[in-house]
């Protein structure tokens, strides 16, 4: 073997990240179809409401 331990280091290297990638999967982790809908439906509302506070306050700044 030429390659030493080169070939069990990167294996184990894989492993390791493999475990960490399937315990993470992502935001939405054990939430269903619904609750992630209301979820982001909240978060736009917000994400919303911020864009017409800054609308409103450009306009009236516009408006002096």
């Amino acid at each position: 073997m030429t390659r030493g331990n080169q070939r069990e280091l990167a294996r184990a290297k894989n492993q390791k990240k493999q475990l960490a990638a399937a315990k993470s999967k992502g935001p939405d982790d054990g939430m269903t179809l619904e609750q992630r809908r209301h979820r982001d439906a909240e978060l736009m509302r917000e994400k919303q409401k911020k864009k017409e506070e800054l609308a409103a306050a450009k306009t009236a700044q516009a408006a002096k």
